[in-house]
C-alpha cells in the first residue's frame, strides 16, 4: 500500500474563510451598483449613520469594510487604478448605488445632521453667538461669558447677549467653557455629514471637490440659454411653429416700418406714414417757433409713437420670453438632479 504524503500548509498561505466570503461578496456589490463611492469614516457617529442608512435605504447600500479586501475584489473586476487605491487608507465607507455620481452627493448633503461640539473638537466653520436673551440666570455663568469675551447685560432675571459675537472661526479648538456654553444655550453648529473622497462612475474617478454642483446656477444658464436660442430662433427664422410665428410677425414690423420710413403708402401702412409726416411736421414747426417767435407758432415737439402693430409685436415677445422663464423657474430641483442623470449617469 502506498505511502500518502501531505503537505503541510505554512500557516502564512492560510487565508481566513471570512475573508474569502468578504471580497466575494464585495466583487458582488461592485458588479451589481453602477456607481460606488468612498467616504471617510473617521469621526463619524454610528448613530448618525444609522440614521441616514435608514432614511437611504433602497437607494444608496452602505458598506464598512477592509481596505485590503476591497483592492482585492477591485482587482478581480478589472480595476486596478492606483489612484483609487492611494484613497484606500484610514477608515472607510464604501457607498454602491444606481444614482450617478451628482446625485448621490447631493442625496448625502441633504441628510446631514447636526449635534454639539466636545471641547477639543475643532470648528469646520464660524460659530456665532446670536444678540438676545439667552435665559439663563445671572450667577457663575456670567464668568463664562467674560471669558469668551461675550458681551451681556442682566434685564430682569435673564442674560442677554448685546450683539452678534463670533466666538469660534474655522480650524479653532473648542474649549471646554465654549463647548458647555453651546450646549446651555442649545446650539449645535457641529455638521454631521457623510464626507465622500471620490466617486467612480462609468470608469471615471471623479474626486469629492467636483461632485458639488450648483444647482441655482445650472438652472439660471438654463433659462440664459433657452432665452438666447428663442431670440436667434426668432431671428434666423428657424422652422418651428412657435418660432415662426415670432418671426412672421417680427417681419412685418420691420416691412411696416420701413415702408413707413420711404412712405409707400399701402391701406396696411397709411395711417402710419400720415402720422410720420404729420409728427414730422409739428416737429418743424416746433422748431420753427424756437428760432421765429415773432410768428407766434406755438407747437410742442411731438413725442413720436411706435406703430400700434409694432408695439403689440414687442408686448408679445416680452410675453413669450417671461413665459419661458417661467417654465424653467417652475422646474423643481428633483428634475434639475433628473436632468443632471441624464447628463452624466
Amino acid at each position: 500500500m502506498a505511502l500518502q504524503v501531505f503537505r503541510r500548509v505554512p500557516r502564512a498561505e492560510r487565508i481566513p474563510e471570512w475573508k474569502i466570503k468578504e471580497v466575494e461578496e464585495l466583487t458582488n456589490l461592485f458588479k451589481q451598483y453602477k456607481v460606488f463611492a468612498i467616504a471617510d469614516l473617521q469621526g463619524l457617529p454610528t448613530a448618525q449613520l444609522q440614521q441616514i442608512r435608514k432614511r437611504l435605504r433602497g437607494k444608496v447600500y452602505f458598506r464598512v469594510s477592509k481596505n485590503t479586501l476591497v483592492k482585492k475584489a477591485l482587482e478581480k473586476i478589472g480595476i486596478k487604478d492606483e489612484k483609487i487605491f492611494n484613497v484606500l487608507q484610514g477608515q472607510n465607507l464604501f457607498i454602491f448605488t444606481n444614482l450617478n455620481a451628482f446625485e448621490l452627493y447631493n442625496l448625502l448633503e441633504k441628510h446631514k445632521t447636526y449635534t454639539f461640539y466636545k471641547p477639543g473638537d475643532i470648528a469646520d466653520k464660524e460659530i456665532v453667538i446670536p444678540a438676545g436673551n439667552t435665559g439663563l440666570s445671572p450667577g457663575p455663568i456670567l464668568s463664562t461669558f467674560s471669558k469668551l469675551k461675550i458681551p451681556i447685560r442682566v434685564q430682569g432675571n435673564s442674560v442677554w447677549v448685546a450683539k452678534d459675537t463670533v466666538v469660534a472661526k474655522p480650524g479653532d479648538k473648542i474649549s471646554g467653557d465654549l463647548a458647555s456654553l453651546l450646549q446651555r444655550l442649545g446650539i449645535a453648529p457641529k455638521e454631521i455629514k457623510i464626507k465622500l473622497k471620490v466617486a467612480y462612475d462609468n470608469g471615471i474617478l471623479i474626486p469629492a471637490g467636483q461632485l458639488k454642483l450648483d444647482l441655482e446656477k445650472y438652472k439660471s444658464d438654463i433659462i440664459t440659454a433657452y432665452t438666447n436660442a428663442l431670440k436667434i430662433g426668432v431671428e434666423i427664422a428657424w422652422p418651428v411653429p412657435q418660432i415662426l410665428e415670432l418671426s412672421l410677425k417680427k417681419a412685418f414690423i420691420r416691412a411696416l416700418a420701413l415702408a413707413t420710413e420711404i412712405g409707400f403708402v399701402t391701406p396696411e401702412t397709411a395711417q402710419y406714414v400720415f402720422a410720420k409726416a404729420i409728427a414730422k411736421a409739428m416737429a418743424l414747426a416746433a422748431a420753427v417757433s424756437e428760432k421765429a417767435p415773432e410768428l407766434g407758432l406755438k407747437v410742442a415737439a411731438p413725442k413720436p409713437e411706435k406703430p400700434a402693430e409694432e408695439k403689440k409685436e414687442e408686448k408679445e415677445e416680452k410675453k413669450e420670453e417671461e413665459k419661458a422663464e417661467e417654465e424653467k423657474e417652475s422646474v423643481s430641483e428633483e428634475e434639475l438632479e433628473a436632468g443632471l442623470g441624464a447628463l452624466f449617469g
